[in-house]
This record gives structure tokens, C-alpha cells and sequence, in this order.
């Protein structure tokens, strides 16, 4: 597509193809900033790239915005969560900002964006870190002694996360102190919380001018195993709370451009916690979902409101109506093995005559020993679904995890 010099720059941090190729089809010039392994394709295909490796921090660091700047990029786009902190320390040389590192800093930290949150007014459960087994010990008994549990009782969970790992990487559940020896010393220094009950959902919401350009619920059927949008009328009762919620973290944490994908729950009577929040695009190709409903390309409206020259009006043009504008409802399940040694991949039958199953990205197993999973969300591929009642695609997308894909 013809590339408008009026409008901004942008640099692409980590390697996506759905990203390269939105932005290939976009109005604004871009490169892709990522590693060395991916200069053979890029040269291939002509994609502008600059190499770099996210992996080396040291003293030369600084030369990738210097790097940058000098070929007059205007913003740095992070793609992963492992370049949200590279997008801060670029962005504040580019954009001559120096408070949007420290900002990257706490959208990493899961403990210091808790506290962050916590500061804003917002309301999240119990939080410490802990730097060994003894503190998450410490830990458990403490929140079950504050719940009132008697000797016998069995525990309220707790939640142990990494502190700046995507998604469901490094998450565990903890009931009992045998539990905690299961814990590699490796995983420390580890995040925990208390088990919040109710019922999980996600957000993304692109920002611009420090207001919301558009809102997208995601409904989770299971965590890290099936999610869709947009949400089902149930969930968007609460837009209202949901948005106000948003507005708030996007106060607290001084945000005043860009894709922010929060977490949060909403208990019984109604109050909102939350969870965690990520400046990067969700997991589960949420993305690609959004595009089958709206028609938009979710990439191209993420550089779109990171581009200091955008207009008010252009983003407000680009974005459709929320709800209104969706054509049904799209969803995925993330396929796991059910069974630790498999054959072949067989698609099941039932799936491929439901008029609601669209397509799936599902490879042959390479071994047969299934590996034990080692986080929520570990997949083998997605099925893709999507049709007009979201109560029957949530049902859909649940029964999935009673199939089996691989045998």
C-alpha cells in the first residue's frame, strides 16, 4: 500500500506476520525491529528490519532508539511482553518522554503494577512477593487465618505468577504447604495473591489522547482454554462498570496512547477487582477474532493510536461502534492432548458438521509422549468458531474440552 509521509513512523518490536502484514497494508511506513533469525525472511519478502536482540541488556542499549530516531522513526510499538519494556526506553528518547520507561516498568512488574492499581483506587485482592518456599507458607496461612478458616478447614487457594511473564506462563495454584515444595528455587522471586472468586474477563481497549477509542470485552470460557467476542450480553450488562473501571487505570497509570489489555473479575454482587493489566496485544489470537466480527485490523488500529500524528478524527473514523457494529460472535479453544502418548491428529467429526466450527491451525504431533503442561494456556494449535447465539458458542467452545484432537 502507498505509505503516506505525513503520518508516522512506526517501529514494530518482536516478529509477528499478522503485524507485518497489517502493516503492510497500511497507510504509514514501518520496520520491524527483531532478531537475527528473522533478517533471511525479511530480505526475502522486502520488509524493512533492523536487527536486535531483546535478550542483551547493557551498555549499548540506548543504540537501538539512537538507531531509530536517526531514521526519523516516531514510535516504537511492542508486540510481545518481553519488548513492552523496550518500547518504554525507545518511545522516551523518541518521543522525548523520559516518564514512559518508568511507566513500561510498572506494566511489567506484576507486583508493582498491583500496587500502582492499589494507589488509583482500584480495587485488587491480597498481594505480596516472595523471595522463597518459607514466604509463600507464610503466606497461605496468613490469608487463610484472615478468612476465618478453622483447623480443618480446607484452604482458600492462592495464586503464585511470574512477575513479568505473558499470560499464564509460570502461574500456579497452591492448597497446601506440601504443595510448595513442588516449586523449583529457579521460579523465585514469584508474585502471589489471593484467589479472587468470580467470574474473569478480559479487555482491550486502544487509547488515544488519554481517552477510549474503542472497548472490546473478551468473554473467557476457560481460562487459557477458550475465549470470545465479543462477550455475551450477560457479561456486557456491566459496559458501564467496565469502562468506568478502565478510565480509571488509564488515570492511574498515566496512560495516554496505545493497546492496553487488562484483566479483571466481577464478583456476585457486581464489584470489579482487578487482575493484571499487559501494553501489548492479548493472547489467543484475540486479534484475529475481533477482525472476523468487526472487519477491522486490530494490528493496524494499535499502530494507528500509537502514532503521535494521528488525528482525533482519524482514529475516531477507524473504530467501529462497539457491539452494534459486530457481525456474531467469534471464538477459539486452545487444543491440549487429553492423552500422554498420541498418534495422529484427527479433527472429530462432530466438530467438522458444526455449522458454527470455521477452521483450525492444528499440526500432526511431531512425538508421541505429550509433554506434562507446564502452564495454563500451553496449546497444540486453535479451532476457530463462530456463529450468531453467544450462549451456544459458549457451550461450544466448554464441550471442546471434553474431544479428543489427538490420538
Amino acid at each position: 500500500m502507498e505509505k503516506n509521509p505525513d503520518k508516522g513512523y512506526i517501529a514494530l518490536l518482536g516478529w509477528s506476520l499478522a503485524a507485518v502484514e497489517a502493516a503492510e497494508t497500511f497507510d504509514r511506513r514501518y520496520v520491524v525491529v527483531a532478531p537475527n533469525w528473522a533478517e533471511e525472511y525479511c530480505e526475502k519478502h522486502n520488509i524493512p528490519y533492523v536487527p536486535w536482540n531483546f535478550e542483551r541488556l547493557n551498555d549499548r542499549s540506548i543504540e537501538i532508539a539512537e538507531t531509530l530516531r536517526d531514521m526519523g522513526v516516531d514510535v516504537a510499538v511492542p508486540l510481545f511482553e518481553e519488548t513492552v519494556e523496550w518500547a518504554g526506553a525507545i518511545n522516551s528518547v523518541l518521543l522525548q518522554s523520559p516518564r514512559l520507561y518508568g511507566q513500561s516498568l510498572l506494566l511489567r512488574d506484576k507486583a508493582l503494577m498491583k500496587r500502582r492499581a492499589q494507589l488509583g483506587g482500584i480495587r485488587v485482592g491480597i498481594f505480596e512477593e516472595a523471595h522463597d518456599k518459607e514466604d509463600v507458607i507464610r503466606f497461605l496461612k496468613r490469608v487463610n487465618q484472615t478468612l476465618l478458616k478453622l483447623d480443618g478447614d480446607p484452604n482458600d487457594p492462592i495464586h503464585l505468577k511470574a512477575f513479568d511473564k505473558a499470560g499464564c506462563l509460570g502461574h500456579r495454584v497452591i492448597r497446601t504447604p506440601d504443595e510448595v515444595d513442588s516449586i523449583p528455587d529457579e521460579e523465585f522471586p514469584v508474585l502471589m495473591e489471593s484467589h479472587l472468586d468470580g467470574w474473569e474477563f478480559a479487555v482491550e481497549a486502544w487509547v488515544h489522547n488519554g481517552k477510549i477509542a474503542f472497548l472490546n470485552i473478551s468473554e473467557y470460557v476457560s481460562l487459557g482454554y477458550s475465549v470470545f467476542v465479543p462477550a455475551s450480553p450477560e457479561l456486557e450488562h456491566y459496559r458501564p462498570q467496565i469502562t468506568a473501571q478502565i478510565e480509571k487505570l488509564i488515570k492511574a497509570f498515566d496512560i495516554e496512547f496505545g493497546l492496553i489489555h487488562p484483566e479483571y473479575f466481577v464478583t456476585s454482587d457486581g464489584e470489579m477487582y482487578f487482575g493484571e493489566v499487559a501494553y501489548r496485544p492479548p493472547g489467543f489470537k484475540v486479534f484475529e477474532l475481533l477482525e472476523r466480527v468487526y472487519g477491522f485490523n486490530a494490528y493496524q488500529a494499535t499502530m494507528l493510536v500509537f502514532d503521535p500524528k494521528a488525528s482525533a478524527e482519524e482514529v475516531q473514523q477507524f473504530f467501529p461502534r462497539e457491539v452494534e457494529d459486530a457481525n456474531g460472535y467469534a471464538g477459539c479453544f486452545g487444543v491440549s492432548p487429553r492423552r500422554r502418548v498420541v498418534s495422529r491428529l484427527e479433527i472429530p467429526e462432530e466438530v467438522e458438521d458444526d455449522p458454527y466450527f470455521e477452521s483450525h491451525e492444528l499440526t500432526p504431533p511431531v512425538e508421541e509422549t505429550v509433554t506434562k503442561r507446564t502452564a495454563f494456556g500451553t496449546h497444540w494449535g486453535l479451532v476457530y468458531f463462530r456463529g450468531e447465539d453467544p450462549l451456544r458458542l459458549r457451550d461450544l467452545l466448554k464441550h471442546q474440552e471434553e474431544l479428543d484432537y489427538y490420538i
